[in-house]
């Protein structure tokens, strides 16, 4: 695609039945918002836009489990999500919701252009009806026992244990969470979207994304396509949603679902954010230089930011999003007709949280929000340290010792430290203003000494850093961008460190003009390339330089020869360990209530299998195990057990065949970190070569799961 001249970015609309957790900002907001940030320091023409998702069968139960009504619980958890997305810094453009009147008629004209463009098939079919509730059940209405792992908790949709995908049927033993009597199957009519008819088109897009779409999410949706897409019913049994266009036929009581209105909600939010730049009612509390950017505009002006060849629209959303904007959503915007099509979808995987998968129903969370109350004005060390830990291409980790130890030392002892010292230097030796450039001759002392860090080459790596940064950033692999910054900081402080101008000062002090000067070019640029990623830090160094620079600059001298600083502050205070064990002793409340609860406990103890024979450490020290990437999962036809895997080994991509096709299906072991036995000898399976073993644990209940070394890069020897 050739250079566009707008950008439209979105971030996933969080469910307005809860607060935001690390884990919401670490899979899509933090990324998002670092990509959008570069893009207006570079003078793009773009729009962030994001807003609570507010209707669905979610909403509902949380209504009826504290006693009131769905509008009272979106009403209470939009304020708090838009408080805490402002708090924290998150740059929207627009921050909208799924229950204002734009929204409503914005998918309700959809669904009457895609009903003119025969993308909709009207069928009954049997869903769970609750006879004492007199109604319809949605798939959350239904729980269950999970057939893949025995869970006796699990939705209809989905068991949050295994993390199996569902359908209500599938269950045992269901049950209505109304009244919690056994449902019955009642036929029902409903409009589904003939997903199987777009097959090919969306097939032959996702191929020209191939080599630019991370492989897990292009994985998830070839595996989907693999297995053929089925219709999608686009409307539900619900008295709370978006109700379907009153002239069509058996409209009453059913509502569009929620997977059809909310990434609606992306183009609504776009209507109403240039509706009120026309009107002039923008809100700037979530605006980044707006004005600058998009001012002067109509209404319908939207369409040039979803319907226009000359726009780039990149969706960022967490991997259990992926199958809704890669596949369900493009269906639909090509089923109109009028829209363009995701360019990118960087899909981050899931944060874990102190050693267990994050839950919002165990309370098993850091919730941003009451991290905002606990460490206010510590926005950027809970962004920096997301960041460092940010599931790119694998689950990762947060825990509370790992933030206090990249507090402390990465972002206090190397950045803070830094910074602080090249302010309070040029305080000691020049009373605070930025001394004079010398002459290009005196470049040659530099030239002459030993060290390593050379005058020359600090300008070089300030060049290359900022050449990496933009580099990484529009390919989104924001980690390893945040990483060239850091180091450009710790090469700051060895040229400070290994040049001693507190020592110099006494014998060549026009050198030390140069040493200075070049620290604080260094700073200036560092406070630039933070932008994006820590803009409360980086406003904080720009305060201190006395500089303000709105665009990304390409040149490296930002602060002129006889500007006067402003002294200088502590950009991070340490963690103290009384802090961290706060956290920790709330994550063990936690775990106790729930234990009290009952929601840990199993009734019986794991049954250990036999020991197998006896084998010597040789024996052992011939496998050669190493980490791995699932890529890519098929079934293999006339085989149940089996699933043909592509599997990342570092070295190489080699195709494994595993029996665990009763246990997983496909498209839910895309980007799965495995073990693999890589030098067992090839064998073949329905005709098919296999090329290694992978390793799997199983319970007492049969249950298989993968053995997993999270963190490492794939290829890793396993020792």
């Amino acid at each position: 695609m050739s250079e566009p001249k707008r950008y439209t970015i979105t971030a996933a609309l969080p469910y307005a039945n809860g607060p935001l957790h690390i884990g919401h900002l670490a899979g899509a907001y933090i990324a998002a918002d670092i990509y959008a940030r570069f893009l207006r320091l570079k003078g793009e023409d773009v729009i962030f836009v994001c807003g609570s998702d507010e209707h669905g069968a979610a909403i509902t139960i949380k209504a009826k489990k504290e006693n009131t009504t769905p509008r009272e619980i979106v009403d209470k958890y939009h304020a708090l999500i838009r408080s805490s997305f402002e708090r924290f810094g998150i740059a929207f453009d627009i921050y909208h919701r799924t229950t204002e009147p734009v929204h409503y008629e914005t998918s309700q004209d959809f669904f009457r252009i895609l009903n003119d463009k025969k993308a909709f098939e009207v069928k009954e079919s049997e869903q769970y009806y609750d006879e004492d509730a007199k109604q319809f059940l949605a798939d959350r209405y239904i729980t269950g026992t999970c057939p893949k792992c025995g869970n006796e908790n699990a939705y209809g949709d989905q068991c949050e244990r295994c993390g199996s995908t569902l359908s209500p049927t599938e269950l045992i033993n269901p049950k209505s969470t109304i009244s919690g009597n056994k449902p019955v199957l009642k036929r029902t009519k409903h409009w589904f979207l003939k997903l199987n008819e777009y097959q090919e088109e969306i097939a032959k897009w996702l191929d020209t994304k191939k080599d630019t779409w991370k492989a897990h999410v292009f994985g998830q949706c070839k595996s989907w396509l693999d297995a053929g897409l089925q219709p999608r019913a686009m409307t539900r049994d619900l008295d709370w949603g978006i109700p379907v266009p009153p002239e069509f036929e058996g409209a009453k009581g059913k509502v569009l679902y929620v997977w059809l209105d909310a990434p609606i909600g992306y183009i609504s939010a776009t209507k109403q954010l240039f509706k009120e730049i026309e009107a002039t009612k923008f809100d700037f509390a979530y605006s980044n230089n707006f004005s600058n950017r998009i001012k002067n505009r109509k209404a319908d002006d939207w369409k040039d930011y979803w319907q226009s060849k000359d726009t780039q629209l990149v969706h960022f959303i967490g991997k259990d999003n992926i199958v809704f904007h890669c596949i369900t959503f493009p269906a639909i915007l090509k089923a109109t007709g009028e829209f363009i099509l995701p360019e990118n979808v960087p899909a981050n995987e899931f944060m874990n949280l102190e050693g267990d998968k994050i839950s919002t129903s165990r309370n098993w969370a850091v919730w941003l929000h009451e991290y905002l109350d606990e460490f206010p004005g510590r926005e950027d060390e809970l962004r920096y340290v997301l960041l460092a830990n940010m599931p790119e291409n694998r689950d990762s980790e947060f825990t509370w010792q790992d933030f206090q130890n990249r507090v402390n030392n990465e972002l206090g002892n190397n950045l803070g430290n830094y910074i602080k010292r090249v302010v309070d230097l040029t305080y000691r030796f020049y009373s605070g203003y930025v001394p004079t450039k010398i002459s290009a001759d005196d470049v040659l002392y530099f030239q002459k000494q030993a060290s390593p860090v050379k005058y020359i080459e600090i300008f070089d790596a300030i060049s290359e850093t900022k050449k990496k940064v933009a580099e990484l950033i529009k390919i989104f692999r924001f980690k390893e961008a945040m990483q060239q910054i850091m180091e450009l900081s710790s090469l700051g402080n060895r040229f400070l460190q290994e040049n001693e101008p507190w020592k110099l000062i006494k014998t060549d002090p026009e050198v030390v003009e140069l040493i200075m000067y070049t620290s604080l070019q260094i700073t200036a640029n560092l406070s630039m390339l933070l932008k994006p990623f820590l803009p409360r830090t980086a406003e904080r160094i720009e305060h201190m330089l006395n500089i303000k620079k709105e665009n990304w600059y390409e040149g490296n001298i930002l602060l002129a020869s006889g500007t006067k600083i402003n002294e200088s502050e502590i950009l991070f205070p340490k963690i103290e360990d009384e802090q961290v064990q706060q956290q920790l002793d709330k994550l063990n409340k936690s775990k106790m209530d729930n234990t009290t609860a009952g929601n840990d406990a199993t009734e019986n103890k794991p049954q250990i299998s036999d020991l197998k024979p006896e084998i010597t450490f040789d024996d052992f020290s011939k496998l050669d195990i190493r980490t791995g990437k699932i890529l890519e999962a098929e079934k293999v036809e006339k085989a149940d057990k089996l699933l043909k895997l592509l599997v990342d080994v570092g070295f190489e991509r080699r195709t494994i065949v595993s029996g665990i096709a009763e246990h997983f299906k496909p498209e839910e072991i895309i980007g799965k970190d495995v073990s693999v036995i890589v030098n067992l000898a090839p064998r073949k399976l329905k005709g098919i070569e296999s090329k290694g073993m992978i390793l799997m644990a199983e319970d007492e209940t049969g249950k298989l799961y993968f053995v997993q070394a999270s963190g490492v890069n794939a290829g890793s020897v396993i020792r």
